[in-house]
């Protein structure tokens, strides 16, 4: 099929190179404009289901309600220096 299109295509090897070009943007932009967001819907990328049980495996949580009150201690804490770039690791004994 590939060696029929390059037959088919006028204008020499210049012709040919730029046809070929022009015939594979044509091929992407109707993927991308037509084919993918006809495609799009049936694809499972956004069934996401979010639960507040316990029934899964390594799940540390006892499905307790979630209430507006914060835990003891900074949850987001980092355990690195975000003022500065590469930055040593902290020693074990910390």
């Amino acid at each position: 099929m590939y060696a029929f299109i390059w037959r088919k295509l006028p204008f020499g090897l210049a012709g040919k190179l730029t046809g070929s070009v022009l015939l594979a943007a044509a091929a992407v932009a109707l993927l991308w404009y037509v084919a993918f967001p006809w495609a799009e819907p049936l694809l499972p990328f956004d069934d996401v289901q979010v639960t507040q049980d316990s029934g899964v495996p390594g799940d540390p949580g006892g499905g307790d309600a979630v209430t507006g009150e914060t835990p003891a201690g900074d949850e987001h804490e980092l355990p690195y220096d975000t003022d500065q770039n590469n930055t040593a690791p902290p020693s074990p004994d910390r």
